[in-house]
């Protein structure tokens, strides 16, 4: 990622900060919408609780969003946490959607060009590493 492409992520992350509650729940909106088939996922899951999770990993990618490959360990084992909840390789490209879809409806007009491809370029790093991650966990079992 540029250092452009990180101001731009940074500087819409403190504009969705005020509405992190209501972008958490849209998010999920956004996301069964577009694959129904993931609500079963969640079936047990505290959606509030989800919620926060989601905006904390979120808040971590920012952070580090100039240095992505820092949570590299964290990441990758991430993703091997998430083959006990089924989640296939399919499934990140939903959740990579409905987050730009979240980002859109959460910035509206301010979400350009430009700062959708900043936060595609940070969700591929950040999926990348967790994908490793469960590539290597489906070999060892």
């Amino acid at each position: 990622m540029t250092p452009e492409q990180v101001t731009l992520i940074r500087t819409s992350w403190r504009q969705v900060i005020p509405v992190a509650a209501t972008a958490a729940g849209l998010f999920y909106e956004q996301l069964f919408a577009l694959d129904p088939t993931l609500r079963p996922l969640f079936a047990h899951a505290d959606m509030e609780q989800q919620g926060k999770k989601l905006l904390q990993a979120l808040g971590t990618v920012v952070a580090s969003a100039d240095r992505l490959h820092t949570l590299g360990p964290a990441l990758e084992d991430l993703g091997r946490k998430h083959l006990a909840y089924s989640v296939a390789e399919r499934h990140y490209d939903m959740v990579g959607a409905a987050l730009l879809a979240t980002l859109a409806t959460a910035l509206g007009d301010g979400f350009t060009a430009p700062l959708r491809q900043a936060w595609a370029e940070a969700y591929a790093g950040v999926t990348g590493l967790m994908l490793a991650g469960a590539r290597r966990g489906h070999q060892a079992a």
